[in-house]
């Protein structure tokens, strides 16, 4: 879990942070990558929008767990033990997805795109094949409502009482749902370009991005284990969360980019075909 800084503007920024990196999360990038594919058949009137939908109801029960603990903040306190145990429960889920999204890089045939594994989206069943945009939030919201999200919620809901009330702790659930949005929402939509389309691009970008949802999970979680296992890498950690949020989403960027571009050096064509495509 991490340690929030004193300061409101600090705070705020980390919080977004926290929601732009939570929407990285193996998992919600597996779930959307179902609901969109399902629905680019069945719905595709809503299968851009399947990362958006998703992100709305998974802010929204974070924003009501975020309200109703700056409600009872004044009379009852986050045991520690809940913070450590939602930070373990995150840094195992972190590994396991990575370990299990690498395998699916490493075994996917050449001509097959790559697709997120998820592990929560198995339990849901049916749900996770929506076509009905409600349907579709309830899976977000149902997300949810684990333990590690449950208390990374509580614990920046604690922390905005120290600036106010109840409306400190809304700004920063609203804050951590729009991070959420940028990039669920971006997400829905990159998948359903790659589905509409069976180029070396798709093939290439889908690897590459596998890869690096597959390490930042690792490389998370190993960074989550050493901070609480090592005093040494803790203080040193203290006060760069932002930055550590800030190089996450760098990476994922320059990660993409770095996959269209190494498409358009081995086929030009590439390049063409995307200009032509963007046109038509």
């Amino acid at each position: 879990m991490h340690d929030l800084p004193g300061d409101w503007t600090a705070l705020a920024a980390l919080v977004f942070m926290l929601g732009v990196k939570h929407g990285f999360d193996a998992d919600h990038l597996a779930t959307i990558d179902g609901l969109t594919r399902y629905n680019a058949r069945a719905n595709p009137r809503i299968a851009r929008l399947c990362g958006t939908l998703f992100s709305l109801g998974h802010g929204a029960v974070v924003v009501t767990i975020a309200l109703a603990v700056s409600t009872l903040a004044r009379h009852w306190q986050v045991p520690q033990w809940i913070e450590t145990a939602g930070a373990w429960i995150s840094i195992g889920f972190l590994t396991l997805l990575g370990l299990v999204n690498l395998h699916a890089v490493t075994a996917a045939e050449p001509h097959e795109l790559v697709a997120p594994v998820g592990i929560k989206g198995r339990w849901l069943g049916r749900l996770t094949r929506s076509s009905n945009p409600g349907w579709v939030m309830l899976v977000g919201a149902l997300f949810a409502l684990s333990f590690d999200t449950l208390s990374q919620a509580a614990l920046f809901a604690l922390t905005a009482t120290r600036f106010g009330g109840w409306e400190h702790a809304l700004t920063l659930g609203l804050l951590f749902m729009l991070g959420m949005l940028v990039t669920d929402g971006a997400n829905g939509l990159w998948i359903a370009r790659l589905i509409a389309r069976a180029d070396q691009v798709a093939l290439v970008a889908s690897r590459v991005m596998s890869l690096v949802v597959s390490s930042m999970s690792l490389l998370v979680a190993a960074f989550g284990a050493a901070k609480f296992l090592s005093p040494e890498v803790d203080a040193w950690s203290e006060g760069r969360e932002l930055l550590f949020g800030g190089a996450l989403i760098c990476c994922v960027a320059v990660s993409y980019l770095f996959a269209l571009r190494l498409v358009r050096i081995r086929n030009p064509a590439a390049h063409v075909s995307t200009v032509t495509s963007s046109a038509g």
